[in-house]
């Protein structure tokens, strides 16, 4: 087998990877949700899909209930939740010191808008680390899980997918990136993570976990010169 090219960028995902603001965006979806649907039935529809547009988790639950929700519920959840993490989202723990360890150039490849992305940088103080960019859903056609925003982050780059590292929490992320032909590292220490998720990633091809910021800076240095 050859050897894997060595690792010339690194692009994280954003929520549940830099910021722990996934389980805030779940627990409120849900809660919404529960006011139009059976609440016994949405922790089975809701499964696995963290990391995906809410719109597209809006969807979902549309389709398997057969009931259309009422108009301006997405916009409606879409303000509450961006107040929510801004009162209460925090810093993945050891994100900004792990990253900073990291020789690297660092792109951020995420399904949330613009602002919120900024929003988060800023609340990791991250936005200097983050030398190639931050790339949004509403840069491109498709959000995960197509390769679109990992395709983009590699091109603005000038670095070819095979060179490029991702760190993912989720499985639609994870897809994306693998679909893009990068390597991925599955990081799973963020609040939403269910303890069988580390499987769902092997599954998908994701041979490297982390449960721990500490652990990355070391992960990547094996990594980024073709080491498995």
């Amino acid at each position: 087998m050859p050897p894997k090219p060595p690792i010339e960028l690194l692009i994280c995902d954003c929520d549940g990877v830099l910021i722990d603001s996934e389980i805030i965006a779940e627990h409120h979806l849900h809660s919404a949700l529960a006011e139009h649907y059976p609440a016994h039935e949405l922790e089975v529809v809701l499964a696995g899909t963290f990391g995906l547009q809410t719109a597209d988790i809006i969807a979902r639950a549309e389709a398997h209930f057969g009931k259309p929700l009422p108009e301006g519920f997405l916009e409606k959840n879409r303000a509450i939740t961006k107040a929510l993490v801004r009162e209460q989202g925090q810093p993945i723990a050891g994100v900004r010191e792990a990253l900073m360890q990291i020789d690297l150039p660092l792109a951020v490849a995420s399904n949330s808008n613009a602002d919120a992305l900024a929003f988060a940088l800023q609340r990791c103080e991250l936005t200097e680390r983050v030398t190639v960019g931050a790339f949004s859903a509403d840069q491109v056609e498709r959000p995960k899980p197509a390769p679109d925003l990992y395709l983009l982050a590699a091109e603005r780059a000038g670095v070819d997918p095979s060179r490029c590292l991702v760190v993912e929490d989720s499985a639609t992320g994870a897809t994306a990136a693998l679909t893009a032909g990068m390597q991925v590292i599955g990081f799973l220490g963020a609040s939403h993570i269910p303890p069988e998720h580390g499987e769902t990633l092997r599954q998908l091809g994701v041979h490297h976990l982390i449960g721990r910021m500490s652990e990355l800076p070391a992960l990547v240095q094996s990594l980024r010169h073709g080491s498995d």
